[in-house]
């Protein structure tokens, strides 16, 4: 994918963290428009300061294409508030955590949410597991996580929680 196809994977600046951030709500803004229920709180301004400070923590990475950015993601080595709430004891220091998976409208179905999976896996040293969460009822994004070879765990508080092995 990455430079092969025009894009590039790169750790998101800070300078970047206005345009992340009106990116994921113009994408929660269209799920809300599809009624695809994910993300809402993000257009109420939630989690604002956790996307910052993981792009301060470099944490963040972006997708551009032609120096645009096309998709945004965020990769946790050690789990946040909200993982331990989903994770509960099933929290490692061998698994990494995905978060706000994004991609903009025009870009969708293009292969770049697999090919993003794919660099992840090819790009991370040192840990065991890729886990994740989405809604339950996002028929769509369930799907997506199960054709790219995600093994459904569980599901706690109407969160699926996915995981692969990344070894």
């Amino acid at each position: 994918m990455v430079n092969g196809a025009g894009f590039e994977v790169k750790i998101a600046a800070n300078h970047d963290s206005r345009v992340i951030i009106k990116m994921l709500k113009q994408i929660a803004q269209w799920m809300k428009d599809n009624d695809i229920n994910q993300w809402r709180f993000l257009l109420d301004g939630g989690d604002d300061k956790e996307i910052e400070q993981a792009i301060i923590n470099q944490e963040t990475y972006i997708v551009l294409k032609d120096k645009d950015i096309v998709a945004t993601f965020t990769l946790l080595s050690k789990p946040s508030e909200w993982d331990r709430h989903i994770w509960g004891s099933d929290i490692s220091s061998n698994s990494l955590y995905l978060h706000r998976l994004a991609i903009i409208p025009a870009y969708m179905k293009k292969g770049i949410g697999k090919s993003i999976l794919t660099w992840i896996q090819g790009n991370v040293i040192d840990k065991e597991f890729l886990k994740l969460d989405c809604v339950a009822d996002n028929v769509k994004l369930n799907n997506f996580y199960k054709c790219n070879e995600f093994e459904l765990v569980g599901i706690t508080d109407g969160h699926s929680k996915y995981q692969k092995s990344i070894k």
